[in-house]
């Protein structure tokens, strides 16, 4: 039941403040800057799933994300799919890369239309959140309800000012670059909040060292981009695709791990697989596949599976009957089909919240004392 007390709080605050919208009834609000109206696809849709707990879900536009990772896990590749996504949106694309190591190649295969791109080369912490500032501004005076992705490639690899002013020897303690993150974090994530602007930062792990118990990882540049970030995924490679060749097996890809450490906009610590390959990046059917086995809605028998298509009634369409080379190619021309596993896959992973006037759920829970 709607309180009136909470519209005349709201009106008060936001007229001290000459009409400025600070204050809002969450409720009826249909513009509230704590609301994620749009998301934009990792190409993967189990880890989209995962992150947004919601049907089409991905990378929050209007907060922060923070992808990291050991070398080699994926984290510029999954910030490219980012990229090309926007792109398919009718957005606007921006990589700042801080390590000069963008391969344009790379970059089409995966689909990103490198004419399109804005490429921003970089190497300070300072340069990197000058030039966010200037985006926004832009986009704010030109085409503020058109989509905008930045990718910053990477945290780690950004120096500072300071730094670049000094010489290569050991001079004290390394906590500029902290300090800057510090402050410059808690000017552009509200910044952005107000804006249809997706932020995604890149950044390496570190071992720490001596660490018997918990997280033995950290990241560079402090704890500002952890605090502020509402999404962290952690990526880590767990396999290697082979091909055989009559020279012996090639590597042709791998498999790769993402864990969503933190998460505001849905449930913390879900996993997604992916295969990443290296001549065209995430293969994301392949892991639907994957999780129709473990969630139970294949029959498999062999090298073949049986899916059972129904209707909205439960009654049932038709048997489909395929092999995993056939996978893919039956998700691309069978789009009816296609939308009928993605619904199902849906209804099996998103985690519904509990309502509070359903009773307490005896069901057995394991806990781990991790």
């Amino acid at each position: 039941m709607k309180d009136d007390l909470i519209d005349v709080l709201a009106d008060g605050i936001n007229k001290k403040y000459k009409g400025e919208t600070l204050a809002y009834n969450l409720g009826v609000a249909e513009d509230s800057p704590s609301d994620i109206k749009e998301w934009v696809s990792t190409g993967s849709s189990m880890l989209d799933l995962a992150i947004s707990n919601t049907t089409n879900g991905g990378v929050p536009v209007g907060r922060i994300t923070e992808i990291t990772g050991m070398e080699q896990s994926g984290k510029s590749l999954v910030s490219a799919h980012l990229l090309a996504n926007t792109q398919k949106k009718g957005g606007v694309a921006v990589y700042i890369d801080t390590e000069n190591s963008v391969s344009q190649e790379y970059l089409r295969a995966i689909g990103v239309d490198v004419e399109k791109l804005l490429y921003v080369s970089v190497d300070t912490v300072e340069r990197i959140f000058e030039t966010i500032d200037t985006i926004v501004e832009k986009v704010r005076t030109q085409e503020r309800d058109r989509l905008v992705t930045i990718v910053v490639d990477s945290v780690a690899a950004a120096s500072t000012e300071m730094e670049m002013d000094s010489e290569y020897g050991k001079d004290g303690y390394a906590t500029a670059k902290a300090l800057i993150m510090s402050k410059s974090m808690r000017k552009v994530t509200g910044m952005i909040g107000r804006e249809r602007i997706c932020l995604v930062f890149t950044n390496q792990l570190r071992e720490k060292l001596g660490v018997m118990f918990g997280d033995k990882y950290t990241t560079s540049g402090g704890k500002a981009l952890q605090f502020h970030a509402s999404v962290r995924l952690r990526l880590k490679s767990i396999g290697k695709i082979k091909k055989k060749t009559p020279s012996g097996d090639s590597i042709i890809g791998v498999q790769t791990r993402a864990i969503v450490i933190k998460n505001r906009l849905g449930p913390p610590q879900r996993e997604a697989d992916f295969e990443i390959y290296f001549d065209r990046g995430i293969d994301d059917y392949a892991s639907w596949l994957k999780t129709m086995k473990n969630q139970n809605i294949v029959k498999q028998s062999g090298a073949w599976y049986t899916y059972t298509q129904t209707d909205d009634n439960g009654e049932v369409v038709e048997d489909h009957k395929f092999q995993t080379k056939d996978f893919s190619e039956l998700m691309e021309t069978n789009t009816e089909l296609r939308d009928s596993i993605y619904r199902e896959i849906c209804d099996s992973v998103i985690m519904q919240y509990r309502s509070t006037e359903l009773d307490i759920d005896n069901t057995e829970i394991e806990v781990s004392e991790e």
